[in-house]
């Protein structure tokens, strides 16, 4: 059943990022504005929906699959790379924080290099 959580917020957040797509899509700006965006909005709802579970003491698995995993990955996987970096950085973990930043980045950028 856990799937269809994932799903279903796979599908909303992957539409919304569409649509900003389109908003964006007649400018001419050299900052891909659409992906900021979506990064932005995905991370806002990312630590709000963590901040409200922590001071609920609220633990819904499904309501986690849905908004975190579902749509914030849906919208953008901006938002786990975020919060698992400042996880680490919270922990204490800054060297491998900053190598978390620069491997994914560099690696990825890299990749589109590659198969351009």
């Amino acid at each position: 059943m856990n799937f269809v959580f994932v799903f279903i917020g796979g599908g909303l957040g992957s539409l919304l990022r569409y649509l900003i797509g389109l908003g964006f899509q007649k400018t001419n700006a050299s900052l891909p504005w659409s992906t900021f965006i979506a990064n932005l909005i995905a991370c806002l709802i990312f630590s709000l929906v963590l901040w409200l579970m922590q001071s609920k003491d609220v633990v819904n698995s499904n309501l986690k699959l849905l908004l975190l995993t579902g749509f914030c990955g849906g919208l953008s996987t901006f938002s786990s790379f975020g919060y698992e970096t400042f996880l680490l950085f919270k922990q204490d973990m800054a060297f491998i924080a900053i190598m978390n930043i620069l491997f994914n980045t560099s690696l990825c950028l890299l990749i589109f290099y590659i198969f351009k």
